[in-house]
């Protein structure tokens, strides 16, 4: 079949445009970042793989599209969709195309939750992968460990069990009917609270075998019943199926007791340990050993975005990261901030919706992970196009950060950052930067390393 992708740039496009070149359809997609020359990496992976980019004109499509691909997040004005509606040809959503791939395998995990997502279905993945299963994994972020070919968020097995990352914040999760459910947590994201519990709630309902839920969460906590077979992870002492103890952070690895048994992460802080207690409880459901999957987890590098080292240059070490709701921010902030030095964190958020709604509970996990001496930076809300009442600001943030004491400061440009990034920063200080959905952070974090380099 022939598919046409609006926006095949986007992590959670690429990856299935990826797995339907590789099964023998014929795809060809369109992206503004390409246009723009962003997202490169992506980009070289599709055209590795056969995938024809074109602009976002409209010009790739033609008679022989039989279907349009798009993202919740694309406008109709866009001319890809306004070709499409008028040659008649069949739009479906991301989340439809995956939700069909989904299905087609006998075996199947779908990863849900406000956070950890992307992480614990590469663990998933990585655990499945090293014990011979020859998963098929469809993710929402490029797994750093390279499975015959280059990191990417895709791992293309020829065995029965198929694992992705489920989205809530478009509702698209009702699509899943999985043989395992995960949800990892449930906290205050895109969606009210009281929207998010009966998403998971008909999630797990909908899991044939049983479900994988976090018992150090009160919304969580509430899912777990006998009637949906639910298997709990802790790391906070809670009763639990999996629980982790004696938790201990150096030198960008993690240690803790898995029910007793030692291990080791490559990767920092608590919360991956839950993520991993998260992916050893769902392939336990379909018959792999704990102690074998907590041995394949010593090898697991990590997700690229996810509190990437980007590097260090005079002792001072600069991390990408994904980070961009409350309980993510206090994660990174945490584990950051265990290593010492003066913290220097830049958040972009990334939508004035998002934004408005987590307001509050986003001035508040700042205020309680940093202190007086930490310095809290903030470009402009990261605006993507189309329609959106644009009726708050970074800055809005930074006056309410200020008013508490915080060294919080407003950059509309956020290319003025890194001379004052210059001015301040010590050895051994640590610079985080956060925020989600705009590719180019990735590069800004680089450019900010290389710019340290100029320091005598």
């Amino acid at each position: 079949m022939n598919y046409f992708f609006c926006g095949i740039g986007g992590i959670g496009m690429s990856s299935i445009a990826l797995w339907l070149a590789e099964n023998g359809h014929t795809v060809n997609g369109s992206d503004r970042g390409f246009d723009k020359g962003e997202n490169l990496v992506i980009k070289k992976s599709l055209l590795d793989a056969g995938i024809q980019i074109y602009p976002q004109d409209g010009s790739g499509l033609s008679t022989k599209t039989k279907c349009l691909v798009v993202s919740s997040a694309v406008e109709n004005t866009i001319p890809d969709i306004q070709i499409a509606l008028k040659q008649h040809i069949p739009i479906k959503k991301r989340s439809e195309i995956l939700a069909e791939i989904f299905h087609s395998y006998p075996i199947r995990i779908a990863v849900g939750g406000t956070s950890g997502k992307t992480t614990i279905t590469a663990m998933i993945g990585h655990i499945l992968y090293k014990t011979g299963k020859e998963p098929t994994v469809i993710n929402g972020g490029i797994m750093l460990n390279t499975y015959g070919k280059e990191a990417s968020n895709l791992i293309l097995g020829k065995g029965k069990i198929c694992v992705i990352e489920a989205d809530e914040s478009d509702g698209s999760i009702e699509l899943y009917h999985p043989t395992v459910a995960v949800v990892s947590n449930v906290s205050l994201d895109h969606k009210p609270i009281e929207e998010l519990i009966p998403l998971f709630k008909n999630f797990i309902n909908r899991a044939q075998t049983g479900s994988v839920l976090n018992a150090d969460c009160s919304y969580t906590h509430q899912l777990i019943s006998s009637e949906n077979k639910s298997v709990t992870f802790s790391i906070c002492g809670q009763k639990a199926d999996f629980i982790a103890e004696k938790i201990t952070q150096k030198d960008g690895q993690t240690t803790f007791q898995m029910n007793g048994i030692n291990a080791a992460l490559s990767v920092p802080g608590r919360h991956n340990v839950a993520d991993a207690l998260a992916a050893i409880a769902a392939t336990s459901l379909i018959g792999v050993a704990p102690i074998e999957a907590l041995q394949a987890l010593a090898s697991y590098r990590g997700t690229k975005r996810r509190l990437e080292k980007i590097g260090t240059i005079h002792e001072i070490s600069v991390y990408d990261d994904y980070a961009h709701n409350p309980e993510k921010i206090a994660a990174s902030l945490e584990t950051i901030k265990a290593n010492g030095g003066h913290l220097f964190a830049i958040f972009q958020p990334h939508g004035f919706a998002p934004t408005r709604l987590m307001k509050d509970d986003l001035i508040s996990t700042f205020i309680q992970h940093t202190n007086e001496e930490d310095f809290l930076l903030f470009p402009e809300i990261f605006y993507q196009g189309g329609t959106v009442s644009k009726d708050i600001s970074s800055a809005d943030l930074v006056k309410a950060l200020s008013a508490q004491k915080r060294n919080a400061f407003f950059f509309e440009k956020r290319e003025d950052i890194i001379p004052f990034i210059m001015k301040h920063a010590l050895p051994k200080d640590q610079i985080l930067i956060m925020g989600a959905r705009d590719t180019s952070l990735t590069d800004f974090a680089k450019k900010i390393l290389n710019s340290l380099g100029e320091l005598k």
